[in-house]
């Protein structure tokens, strides 16, 4: 399950904070979490990323989130994120091919992300984080093959375990530096009757690199209409648990019959969860006290019982 976004400062570390991790684990009855957090840059031209400020969660807080999630029995994916305080998407983050004097650059733009990500891999490192993830949707810098390998580099010479990358959904075949990490990953959110079609073409990916796979994002909010276009959060429609459970039913069913999809890191649970008695009323991806609920909780007891008996 993905925890804690967007990381607002003063939101981790609390009462509440440790209520939302303990009924993730027990309702859910999760094995991983991916601890997630996001920093702003100004808009989609900037190049300076200033993660130390606020909003973006103290390093305190994410030392706490680790911490608890491992004592909780969890494996912990640490998963910093850059995202535009204009609103705008982080997959529009996009400069000139070439470096032009005088205008924003990729140059800076990775100087400063390097220096963001190299930062939290120290922390991944320090507390035993079981994976790192080293980006997440960033469609108009995946084309920067040999800046993504750098970074990569400087990432393994201070953290040592697997690296992933988060890529959009329908850009598992665009990424050019799938050799560079360890694990491949992705945001899997496909129409409802799609899965089967975007599983195959995925497929292909996999067998070419010969690594592991997970969804390294992947949900459905409880809208009317959700099921049809899953990432849109922002979607007209009524409160629907149904749609989430038939969703995230039809999402299990096509993937269980693909043995190199690994897993899940569900979006998402946040660090403060609306009260059940509001659960009915809640339109957003949070499963909280909703029909989907159970449906992930079944699942990933099956998936979890099926691997102790396998072993």
């Amino acid at each position: 399950m993905t925890w804690g976004w967007t990381g607002i400062r003063g939101e981790w570390a609390d009462p509440q904070a440790e209520h939302s991790l303990k009924e993730m684990k027990e309702k859910l009855h999760v094995n991983w979490v991916t601890v997630a957090f996001a920093a702003l840059q100004e808009h989609p031209q900037s190049t300076a990323i200033p993660f130390e400020e606020a909003p973006t969660v103290t390093d305190d807080e994410v030392l706490w989130a680790i911490r608890r999630s491992k004592e909780l029995g969890l494996k912990v994916c640490l998963k910093p994120v850059v995202n535009c305080k204009d609103g705008t998407w982080r997959a529009h983050i996009n400069f000139f091919d070439m470096d032009v004097p005088c205008e924003p650059k990729w140059s800076d733009w990775f100087a400063s992300y390097t220096r963001f990500i190299l930062h939290y891999a120290r922390i991944a490192e320090e507390t035993a984080c079981e994976l790192f993830c080293i980006g997440c949707e960033m469609v108009q810098t995946d084309r920067r093959e040999q800046e993504w390998r750098q970074l990569i580099a400087e990432v393994r010479k201070v953290y040592s375990g697997p690296i992933t990358y988060n890529c959009d959904k329908y850009q598992e075949d665009h990424v050019s530096w799938w050799d560079a990490v360890d694990i491949i990953s992705s945001s899997g959110y496909y129409p409802i009757g799609d899965w089967e079609s975007q599983l195959d073409r995925i497929e292909a990916v996999v067998k070419q690199h010969k690594k592991p796979f997970f969804f390294m994002e992947a949900g459905c909010p409880s809208r009317e209409g959700s099921q049809f276009l899953p990432n849109d959060w922002g979607l007209e429609g009524s409160p629907s648990q149904e749609v989430q459970e038939q969703y995230y039913e039809a999402m299990f069913a096509a993937c269980e019959k693909r043995d190199w999809v690994r897993g899940f890191m569900l979006w998402d649970w946040p660090a403060r969860l609306y009260d059940p008695s509001a659960a009915a009323l809640n339109d957003d991806y949070c499963m909280y006290s909703k029909r989907a609920e159970q449906t992930v909780h079944r699942y990933y007891t099956h998936k979890q019982t099926s691997a102790s008996i396998n072993l």
